[in-house]
């Protein structure tokens, strides 16, 4: 599939609503299979994140995301780029995964130690990742512990 249908069928699939509605888990007696992601992606990464913090900040020109919450809890905002419409506020729980799109301002504050999978779109070494994301102050630092790349 190219880059722009697979961009479309996302956006499609999850256009009406951030948290992802997962699909029924398989489940039988060795357990269980909970489907998260059917579509082509570049990257999957593990992120753990301390309290008080704050990751994102910003929006990508290109990439989308989905994020599932395998321990504590996103205190996700978010906004379509470039509108002065009002940031949204949901908490993102364990168990639960949010889809963010290209051109929508999100910001993600931690107030419970963390860990979720991001799985992406495009790759996430540095240099591709930074060629697409840009940064804004969706959420302000305040107290909050963030990072900023050296420039």
């Amino acid at each position: 599939m190219n880059k722009k249908l697979d961009i479309l069928k996302n956006l499609e699939m999850h256009s009406n609503e951030v948290i992802v509605k997962l699909e029924n888990p398989f489940i039988d007696e060795r357990g269980e299979i909970q489907p998260l992601v059917d579509s082509l992606m570049k990257s999957a990464v593990l992120i753990r994140s301390k309290a008080n913090t704050l990751r994102a900040n910003h929006y990508h020109k290109t990439d989308w995301h989905y994020c599932y919450v395998l321990s504590g809890e996103i205190e996700y905002y978010y906004r379509k780029t470039n509108t002065s419409i009002p940031k949204q506020k949901l908490i993102v729980k364990k168990g639960q995964m949010v889809f963010t799109p290209p051109l929508v301002d999100h910001a993600m504050v931690f107030n419970l130690e963390t860990t979720f999978l991001t799985l992406s779109r495009n790759p996430r070494d540095q240099k591709n990742y930074e060629e697409d994301v840009v940064r804004i102050n969706l959420i302000e630092p305040e107290d909050l512990i963030t990072w900023t790349p050296k420039k």
